[in-house]
């Protein structure tokens, strides 16, 4: 009899997959519906907003080949929650969000470091397993 699959790996394609689609499309608006509106300083918003955008959607990606362990889990959640804050931050300060915004970005960049360093120890503890 086949194991049900746990909601967290049925969600891991979707997620990964809206993640890297979403890069995609705010990177190519940004670049061409956004051209005449964005001033030097939004452009580069934007710019920081959409590479982070894309570099943590293959991150997601990157994390789905880990083994199923809770830092697995932790990674997963962190790089979702930091596209969210840091990028989504990012992204509404260039469009004329009001300053305070701007003080989620770090929160964002924590999730982000969070995310790495989970994603490094669910590959590590794989390693220690396997030697």
């Amino acid at each position: 009899m086949r194991q049900p699959v746990p909601a967290m790996t049925r969600a891991m394609p979707w997620l990964v997959g809206t993640a890297g689609a979403s890069a995609v499309l705010l990177g190519a608006f940004g670049a061409h519906a956004l051209r005449g509106v964005l001033d030097a300083g939004g452009r580069e918003l934007w710019h920081t907003a959409s590479q982070y955008h894309f570099w943590h959607a293959l991150a997601l990606a990157l994390a789905c080949l880990a083994p199923p362990t809770r830092a697995r889990r932790c990674a997963l959640g962190a790089f979702a929650c930091g596209l969210v804050l840091f990028c989504g931050s990012l992204y509404a300060l260039a469009l004329g969000a009001p300053r305070w915004c701007g003080a989620i970005t770090p929160l964002g960049g924590l999730a982000f470091i969070v995310g790495w360093i989970a994603l490094g120890l669910a590959f590590h503890r794989t390693d220690k397993v396997a030697s």
